[in-house]
């Protein structure tokens, strides 16, 4: 990655923690989780036995690969891109069945994580070096500019539920704004976790190993080594609750006692009060009829719904 592009999102880093941590409800975004040791967490999360979100969406690119590529109209080479890749343990499944099947496609991977990218890279090529995989590290939507010249379709993913992440008004804004990069054609495949028995849902996110604690914690780690703050982490815990009536889990960091923090690189000090929470984190789970009108409102046309053989997820492909 180059200067500019890190001095980009460091200025960016900067200005969220500011205005989440000076908002009279403290939040700061799960966008910035993903730094290297944050997604070396995220890695162990998806391996959990309790988050099943990762054994579903195998399913499906296990054993639907073959429907999936049955549904795309491209009528020669295309370019896969996938933003938020991560280590590419998932996607290998679907690039592994269109490359055996002799498609001619070009992988490009997208991630604000370099560390992730040479794992991916690390990985594909040691399941299957045939694969061509051009990465790109950086800003999703920057990154997405640079390809729209190409001439070959796109088949974009974004899989994993990542648009979860996203309250519902900025996940259609999200989607319309990734269609503005398609071409005309251009299918788009969306993983989404689906509403379920609540149980399953909260024990994902509240795991006994304390790995989801971690995850958490270590943005605030993060705000220590890039902007200079000084969080204790022994004096901070982790927080998750689930409500099944509007399918929202929610992600909490907890002070644990009336503290002071400093952030050299604002020039700011923070008071929290004892067990004040600070907003992480939204995870969302959908229905079908949600992910049909999400569809429509963005102007994609859902072609296909590949469900997992328990129907607890979904990779939906959608057609510009």
């Amino acid at each position: 990655m180059n200067k500019e592009i890190k001095n980009t999102i460091l200025n960016g880093f900067m200005q969220s923690v500011k205005e989440g941590l000076s908002s009279k409800t403290k939040h700061l975004s799960s966008r910035y989780f993903y730094d290297d040791e944050g997604s070396r967490l995220f890695q162990k999360i998806m391996h959990m036995p309790e988050y099943y979100l990762t054994d579903a969406e195998y399913d499906i690119l296990d054993n639907q690969a073959a429907d999936i590529l049955e549904k795309l109209d491209f009528d020669g080479p295309f370019n896969i891109v996938e933003l938020g890749a991560g280590d590419g343990k998932k996607t290998i499944r679907l690039l592994d069945h269109f490359q055996k099947a002799s498609i001619s496609f070009q992988y490009i991977p997208i991630d604000i994580s370099q560390e992730a990218i040479d794992m991916l890279k690390d990985n594909i090529n040691a399941i299957n070096p045939e694969i061509s995989v051009e990465a790109m590290v950086g800003d999703y939507f920057d990154m997405l500019g640079t390809l729209q010249a190409r001439k070959e379709p796109t088949l974009l993913l974004f899989l994993g539920s990542n648009l979860g992440n996203f309250h519902l008004q900025d996940a259609y804004s999200f989607i319309a704004k990734l269609q503005e990069h398609l071409k005309s054609g251009d299918h788009f495949l969306l993983g989404l976790d689906l509403q379920k028995n609540p149980n399953i849902i909260r024990n994902a996110y509240n795991d006994a190993q304390g790995i989801t604690r971690a995850f958490n914690l270590n943005l605030l780690r993060r705000i220590n080594r890039e902007l200079g703050a000084n969080f204790d982490l022994d004096y901070w815990d982790f927080y998750a609750s689930y409500n099944p009536i509007n399918g929202e889990v929610r992600s909490y960091i907890i002070s644990l006692k009336e503290q002071e923090v400093t952030i050299d690189h604002l020039n700011m000090s923070f008071q929290f009060l004892k067990d004040e929470l600070i907003y992480t984190e939204l995870s969302r789970k959908y229905t079908l009829q949600e992910i049909e009108h999400l569809a429509i409102k963005s102007q994609f046309r859902v072609q296909h719904m590949f469900q997992d053989s328990k129907g607890y997820f979904v990779d939906s492909l959608l057609v510009k």
